[in-house]
């Protein structure tokens, strides 16, 4: 007797993925494929997860600062209440109730306006300058030219992110040797993108900062002896260590592999979550031993 299948043909219905809620900063739509993760290597437990929290979103309007977003809710909720007081009743026909209402709903449009004041005073922040370009700067994008190509990628999307998401004019990293540049910088006239590299690699060798450990930040002015490091204009200078956890120490001391280099022509351009988010990128290169 022949064996008989039965076949359901009920089709299979996924079940729903809950996706938590994400606040949106700075970010565009159209990103690099490749991830930080993509190149980790394998026996690592917490590489193997997928880490998107180094990424910052944003609503996408160019030109619109969200951390001002209460004050032209603000603006908004109190012209509405103040149109429908003056146009759309009879001063006549007004109640007590509506009154109170009003003045409550100004008081807390005015509230809505005043709050990112408010929460810059709380933070003790300082007003910045606008972000600016310098004259005599020209924008590159380079890199050494036997880089492996995951960390190409890598090192493409960091730089990418790093001068979109920040008040950054221009970025180095440099980890184990390898340089990648971006930005606005006043590179020697007549220079080839193929001898960048090695320009670069001579000025962070003057300015010692192979075997940096701490977080270098100097919110008003670049220290001198990074002049020469840094592009003209620098007014704010953040440069932040990649460490790596050694394998041969048992005690887990990290070493020195490189560094990512922030510079913009503002005071106070980089605040502590942006300074915690840069760090956070920085972290992806942790494994490049």
């Amino acid at each position: 007797m022949n064996n008989i299948t039965a076949i359901c043909f009920r089709p299979s219905i996924p079940s729903p993925i809950l996706c938590p809620k994400t606040s949106f900063r700075k970010f565009p739509l159209i990103l690099p494929r490749s991830s930080l993760q993509d190149s980790q290597p394998p026996n690592s437990t917490h590489q193997q997860q997928l880490n998107l929290s180094v990424l910052r979103f944003t609503l996408g309007i160019p030109g619109l600062d969200e951390s001002y977003l209460p004050r032209w809710i603000g603006y908004g909720f109190g012209s509405l209440l103040l149109l429908n007081h003056f146009l759309g009743s009879d001063s006549a026909t007004v109640t007590p109730a509506q009154l109170s209402t009003e003045v409550l709903g100004l008081s807390l449009a005015s509230f809505s306006i005043a709050l990112p004041y408010l929460g810059k005073f709380l933070k003790g922040a300082q007003p910045v300058d606008e972000k600016t370009i310098p004259d005599g700067t020209e924008q590159i994008f380079v890199m050494s030219t036997d880089i492996v190509n995951g960390l190409k990628e890598d090192l493409a999307w960091a730089s990418y992110v790093l001068l979109r998401n920040t008040n950054a004019i221009a970025m180095l990293i440099f980890i184990q040797g390898e340089i990648c540049a971006r930005g606005y910088w006043d590179i020697p006239d007549d220079t080839s993108k193929e001898i960048l590299p090695g320009w670069f690699k001579n000025k962070i060798k003057n300015a010692g900062l192979y075997d940096l450990k701490d977080t270098l930040y100097f919110p008003q002015d670049a220290d001198s002896e990074f002049q020469d490091l840094v592009p003209i204009g620098t007014r704010c200078l953040l440069i932040q260590p990649v460490l790596q956890v050694s394998n041969d120490s048992a005690t887990g001391l990290q070493k020195p592999v490189g560094f990512i280099l922030l510079s913009s022509t503002t005071r106070y351009a980089f605040s502590n979550k942006d300074r915690a988010w840069i760090a956070a990128v920085a972290n992806k290169f942790r494994g490049r031993g």
